[in-house]
């Protein structure tokens, strides 16, 4: 069958699937499903004695019908998973949504690709970063079981709160550092955790502070980590980790890589390692841009890294026609003496 009659068909059977094993009534219903650096046609399951629903990715689920799966199977499975995800779904009294004096405490700092949102970012509150867009979220759990429960914040929610969005965005700048710590290690310390081993010195990992080449810089949790570029102490902590200025990888939307700028590397071989990753290692829905990005700890100026090489090449051209005139009007005297 094509992907509409799969559609169709598996609403309604994942439906009579879901009554049979939990004796509920739910409603099923296929849509398209925006999310950040994603849109997918969903199915969208809720149970008609709740508030709160799931959404499943019929996309993915239709691949798996034309690589062979059984389509039975494929049904008990959405099934599954949905009942799970609502069993765990995080106990949230929704009214309290409407009170933006009581949500404020939630706020959290997200950051994604302009480019890839532009869409979505039409109707939500943001702040563009170069090429990146700030966004924010209301958390309402996290968890081992429900995993990280959030709500977008949406224009139509300011309009309903009364509030602006420079507002939303200073509140957010105050409590998403509070309830999402920043967290900077150096790469040996990240590699050495992933191992289980608490002693650098045993990997021959207990690098000089002075001598790392690079940083992990994430929050607690390493869950939309590379949203700490926008918190408002970033750049001068950061700084001072990487000893002066750095370059900035965007490694996924839940971490960033700090590089010190100290002249072994260059914009050009920066960016292709970041385009190499991006197409071979990170899920497209969690990629944050191909782009490298620096900061000048001097004039406290973040930047593509293409803008500072530009930036920084104008200057030296400006310094250098600056040296050539001085020679050119050096002062030059007459026979009196006076400088003419």
């Amino acid at each position: 069958m094509n992907f509409d009659e799969f559609k169709n068909s598996f609403a309604t059977d994942v439906k009579e699937k879901l009554e049979a094993n939990t004796e509920k009534e739910f409603t099923v219903e296929a849509r398209t499903v925006e999310k950040m650096n994603e849109t997918y046609e969903g199915l969208t399951v809720k149970p008609d004695d709740g508030e709160i629903g799931v959404n499943l990715n019929l996309d993915n689920l239709y691949q798996e019908y034309q690589n062979g799966t059984s389509y039975d199977s494929i049904v008990t499975k959405a099934a599954d998973i949905a009942t799970e995800a609502l069993d765990n779904r995080p106990d949230f009294d929704l009214d309290s949504i409407k009170d933006y004096d009581k949500m404020k405490s939630t706020l959290a700092i997200e950051i994604v690709s302009a480019d890839r949102n532009r869409s979505t970012l039409e109707t939500v509150p943001h702040k563009e970063i170069e090429d990146m867009a700030v966004v924010y979220r209301f958390i309402i759990s996290e968890g081992p079981l429900s995993g990280t429960g959030s709500i977008l914040v949406t224009n139509q929610m300011l309009d309903n709160y009364g509030i602006t969005a420079t507002q939303l965005h200073e509140d957010a700048l105050k409590n998403a550092p509070e309830i999402r710590p920043l967290v900077i290690e150096g790469m040996a310390e990240v590699l050495a955790k992933q191992m289980g081993v608490e002693d650098l010195e045993m990997l021959g990992f207990n690098i000089p502070p002075e001598q790392e080449q690079m940083f992990v810089a994430s929050v607690e949790g390493n869950v939309h980590g590379a949203g700490v570029i926008a918190y408002q102490n970033f750049m001068d902590q950061a700084a001072e980790r990487a000893g002066g200025s750095f370059y900035i990888l965007p490694s996924s939307i839940h971490e960033v890589l700090i590089i010190p700028d100290n002249g072994k590397f260059d914009t050009a071989s920066l960016e292709q390692m970041v385009r190499e990753v991006n197409a071979t290692t990170v899920d497209i829905t969690e990629q944050l841009t191909d782009s490298v990005y620096h900061y000048d700890a001097e004039t406290k100026v973040f930047e593509l890294a293409e803008k500072f090489d530009e930036r920084t090449a104008t200057k030296d051209i400006d310094i250098s026609k600056a040296d050539r005139a001085k020679e050119v009007i050096k002062p030059h005297r007459d026979r009196g003496g006076e400088a003419i």
